[in-house]
């Protein structure tokens, strides 16, 4: 059976969230579940044909029209989008020279797709991982501890919450969390700002789960 083949979609516009840097950890956790094409080219987004699933690493949440336009037909018509910590960053843009500007509302279509947003987050941290229900996505993954950024978001009342987070400082956030979108599948996962998160054996198999849920649908 030939693996699934992903487009895993970043930039390089900011210090941190780099896909430079990242997308090597990033395809690492993916491991053999899927053949990954990794790209900061956001025109790649236009025609998907070829691709089974995005994986969306962007912080800057800003598409031209052409590219919104087929990314949500991918996925309404059967696509697989896997986002990852920064891609429910849905109102953060590129203000030049590396520097961050945010808009007062979420990006409205992206934030139907991905069914949450981020609010804000404190500083890198250890904390818990409890997992809260039984799905493909958790089949194995029993609670863990991660070192990361803890991103506080809000999600909406539609979708299956897998995980929810375990902090001394923090409520019980939703860490990872699926759902249909058209005839296609979605699945965000909060964690990622860090390498640690991704050589997370727990984490590791949870994405692996990820992508062969979103592609059997």
């Amino acid at each position: 059976m030939e693996r699934p083949t992903a487009l895993l979609i970043g930039e390089m516009t900011f210090p941190f969230h780099d896909l430079e840097e990242m997308g090597p950890h990033i395809e690492s956790a993916l491991g053999d579940a899927a053949e990954v094409t990794r790209s900061t080219d956001r025109d790649d987004l236009i025609d998907l044909s070829g691709y089974d699933l995005v994986v969306d690493y962007l912080t800057d949440s800003e598409l031209t029209d052409d590219q919104l336009a087929g990314l949500l037909d991918f996925v309404r018509d059967g696509g697989g989008y896997l986002g990852l910590h920064c891609a429910a960053d849905l109102t953060s843009v590129h203000a030049g020279g590396g520097e961050l500007a945010h808009r007062d509302e979420p990006f409205p279509e992206l934030r139907e797709l991905v069914g949450g947003h981020f609010l804000t987050h404190p500083e890198q941290s250890e904390f818990g991982v409890d997992v809260v229900a039984e799905h493909p996505v958790v089949d194995g993954v029993t609670d863990f501890e991660v070192f990361d950024e803890p991103y506080q978001v809000t999600a909406d009342d539609d979708v299956t919450v897998l995980a929810r987070m375990d902090h001394p400082d923090l409520d019980d956030y939703p860490v990872v969390w699926v759902r249909p979108y058209g005839d296609g599948r979605v699945c965000y996962a909060s964690l990622g700002h860090t390498e640690e998160a991704f050589e997370n054996e727990a984490y590791r198999r949870l994405l692996r789960n990820a992508i062969g849920w979103l592609v059997e649908g």
